[in-house]
Order: structure tokens, then sequence, then C-alpha cells
């Protein structure tokens, strides 16, 4: 099927696209076991636009533009990889972006939260509790405010996961039909790090609606795997009632669950040591809050035999490297350097 047939609606272009499939030699003979790892580098989407976000903000980003919004209101972590690409996508489009954040306000932005400031979003810090209990109540009142001073603003949910979000990863699988044919791979498991469930939907939708011989898997890095099955039907639920001309698909997600440690956001020393047993290995950066934990998840799914009936295995790099800085306390180099 091609894209033409899904009827692919309009994107800005954002993205730096198609992003490289790289072959991770020195990472294969450390965890493939007889496995061949791959890299799709979405990590590469772009600087300041970097990651997953980026694919399904062009759709969004489209659809606002189309209907006279002028302005986003999106919501995240102080850390939100998405809230940061919002910002800065609306700053290169000209639109308005304000940001709800889930914790206190910083007394010194850094990470994400820096890069937020300095696109010129507008940002509200809510404490945990009432991001949680009111955050529908938090979007309707600022649209309401918005509306009356004249302007249009138009709600983002968390990750841009919807049935619109979607489609940043469903168009994303047409890169990846090429990769396979250029690499001379006949079938893959493809894991990607799942936290709002959007990159996860989209890839299951796209790889059904393509028939690739990929068996795509998500890493779930805050809550369980009853949640993210949920989440990713009904993700495609929604694409599948705002685009009701398309192909009927029945997505049947995967999770690897078990990997998210303490919660969203909080990574052990066994994830900050496989960043930086990584990074020296193959110059690759991993996130501790998404990618970091999903390639865990995936060298020890590995080491379990999980993946024995395919060989090979591609990660999906989602981005998330700025991150690192805040988190830098949780590296521990030794006497490296001394």
């Amino acid at each position: 099927m091609s894209m033409t047939d899904l009827r692919l609606p309009r994107r800005v272009e954002l993205a730096r696209r198609p992003t490289p499939l790289q072959y991770l030699a020195r990472a294969s003979e450390r965890w493939g076991r007889g496995h061949r790892l791959w890299v799709k580098r979405d990590d590469l989407t772009g600087c300041l636009l970097s990651g997953n976000k980026v694919r399904k903000l062009e759709f969004i980003a489209a659809h606002a533009i189309d209907h006279g919004y002028d302005t986003l209101i999106t919501c995240g972590g102080l850390q939100s990889n998405h809230c940061r690409a919002t910002a800065f996508a609306g700053a290169q489009l000209g639109l308005g972006v304000h940001l709800l954040l889930r914790g206190e306000r910083p007394q010194q932005g850094e990470g994400n939260y820096l890069l937020d400031q300095l696109a010129g979003a507008r940002i509200s810090c809510y404490p945990k509790h009432q991001y949680i209990e009111q955050l529908p109540q938090l979007f309707a009142d600022w649209q309401a405010h918005y509306q009356a001073t004249g302007r249009k603003a138009l709600a983002i949910p968390t990750g841009g996961s919807d049935g619109l979000g979607a489609w940043g990863y469903i168009a994303a699988c047409e890169e990846l039909e090429s990769d396979l044919q250029e690499a001379g791979i006949d079938r893959a498991h493809l894991i990607t790090a799942s936290g709002s469930g959007g990159t996860q939907a989209g890839l299951t939708l796209g790889v059904e609606l393509r028939g690739l011989p990929l068996t795509v898997w998500g890493v779930n890095v805050c809550d369980d795997e009853q949640y993210f099955l949920d989440k990713v039907a009904a993700d495609a639920a929604d694409w599948q009632a705002r685009f009701p001309g398309l192909p009927a698909v029945h997505p049947a997600p995967r999770v690897l669950d078990g990997h998210a440690g303490a919660g969203y956001g909080v990574a052990g020393p066994e994830v900050f040591a496989l960043i930086a047993e990584l990074a020296a290995l193959e110059g690759l950066l991993l996130d501790p809050v998404y990618t970091g934990k999903a390639f865990l998840g995936m060298t020890r799914e590995l080491a379990a035999g999980r993946f024995d009936d395919c060989g090979d295995i591609i990660f999906l790099h989602t981005g998330g490297v700025f991150g690192v800085f805040p988190q830098g306390q949780g590296f521990d180099f030794g006497e490296q350097g001394q």
C-alpha cells in the first residue's frame, strides 16, 4: 500500500528526513547474542526539534495552521522533550506556544526547560497533584482565556499522542520499508521507548497498513503493560474515527514490561551505566528517561531469549538527549580522567 493510498494529511516540513538506519557492530557483539542490532536514528530529525516528537508535530502544526489556530497549548514534565519541540516548532512557524508543566518552577532553567524559555514559550508550572487532577480543566481554562483575547488555541495532548499525531510514525513506515530493503533485512523486531504511547501507536498502525515484516514492541518507561495496551488501542481508535475513509486496521500492540524502574524520569544506576557504555562503544548517546531504559530493556529481553525467532533487531532512537544534562549526577566515572 502506498502513502498516496493512505491519503496522507498535509504536514509542514520540520524534520530532517529520512533518518539513517545504522548497524551497530560492536553493540551487536556486546549484547546481540547472535542477532544484528540496528538503530533508526530519529535523534537526527533535527537539532532543537530532535527526536520522535517532531514527526508528530509536522502533522499537528499543519492541522493548526489549516484550521486557524494561532497558539499551541501542550503539557508535560519540566524536562518534556515534546514541550521543547513544540516550543521551537511554534517559534519557527510564528505560532504562540503555552506549556503546562508538571512540577514546581525551577529556580534556574536547565535542559529542556531552559530551551523552552529560550524559544519564548509561555510556561505555567503546576504542583504534581494539581496537574494530575486538573489537567483537562487547565487546558479548557487556558483555551477560554485565549478565546477571550481574540486568539484561537489548539490543545495538544501529552507527547502529541492521539489520532492526529499518530500520522508521524505511520508516515515514517515508508522510510522503514526502504531501510529494510537497503539493509537486506527480511524480518525484524522493532523496539521503541513508549512514554505517551503515540509513537508506538503510529508504528503499529503503519506496519500493519504497509504490511511490513516488522514486529513492533514498546518498552514502557512508566505505568504498566495494560496501560500501554489500552493507550495504543485508544490512539488507533481515535485515528480511525478522525479519518474514517481509511482502511480498517486491527492493531495488536506489544509491550516489553518490567523495565520502567522506579517510575517516569527516575533511572537506576544500571541505566546510567548502559548509557555510558554504549556512548563509549558506538558513539551513540541515549537519555535516562526514555531511550536508556528502552535499550537496557532490549538487552535484557535479548538475554532472556525473547527475540530468538529473528536475527535482526532495530532500536528506534527517539531522541531526548537534552534530558542527559539535568541528570548528569547519575553517572559514575570513578577514576576516569584523574
